[in-house]
C-alpha cells in the first residue's frame, strides 16, 4: 500500500478491525518513511451487479451513486452518515443474495424507499420525489397519504 503523502511503498499496519458487520476490514497504517498515518478499508469483492434502468439500458451498480443520492435526500435531517452507509450495505447485501447478477433499478428504488421510510419521513419524501418523478402536487399528496396510512397502521399494531 502506497503512502498517500510521499508515495513510499513501505507501510505497516498498526491496527485492524472488522467493520460493517464483518463485511469490511478497517486498517490503520503508517508510512515507514514519513511516519504519516492513514486508514484503508478492504471489502470482499463480489460479482458485479448490473442495473437494468427504466429505458432498458444496463450499467454497473454504483454504490457511491446510491450513497450520493441518499446524502442529498437526507440533507438537513438528523440522519447520520453511518446510518446511510449501513443502509447501503444492507441493500447491497440483499442484492447480492437475490441470486441474479442483473437487477431492475425499480427493485433497488423500492428497497431504498422501504428502509428510508423507517429512518426519516422527510428524507423518504425527498427520495421518492426524485425516484417516482412526481410531476404535480397530487403525486406528493398521494405519497404523503400513503406514509400517513402506514404510520397509522404501525400505531394500531403497537397499541394491540
Amino acid at each position: 500500500m502506497k503512502c498517500s503523502q510521499c508515495q513510499e511503498c513501505d507501510t505497516k499496519v498498526i491496527e485492524s478491525r472488522d467493520v460493517a458487520d464483518g463485511q469490511a476490514v478497517r486498517r490503520r497504517r503508517m508510512c515507514t518513511n514519513c511516519m504519516y498515518r492513514f486508514t484503508t478499508y478492504e471489502r470482499l469483492e463480489r460479482p458485479q451487479l448490473i442495473v437494468i434502468k427504466h429505458d432498458g439500458t444496463r450499467e454497473l451498480f454504483n454504490r457511491a451513486k446510491l450513497l450520493a443520492g441518499l446524502y442529498r435526500a437526507c440533507e438537513k435531517t438528523p440522519v447520520s452518515g453511518m446510518q446511510l452507509e449501513s443502509l447501503v450495505s444492507d441493500i447491497e447485501q440483499e442484492l447480492h443474495t437475490c441470486g441474479s447478477n442483473e437487477i431492475q433499478s425499480v427493485k433497488i428504488g423500492e428497497h431504498v424507499m422501504e428502509r428510508l421510510a423507517a429512518i426519516n419521513e422527510v428524507a423518504y419524501v425527498r427520495f421518492a420525489s426524485v425516484y417516482r418523478r412526481f410531476k404535480s402536487i397530487e403525486g406528493f399528496e398521494e405519497e404523503l397519504t400513503h406514509i400517513k396510512q402506514k404510520k397509522y397502521e404501525k400505531d394500531l399494531v403497537k397499541e394491540s
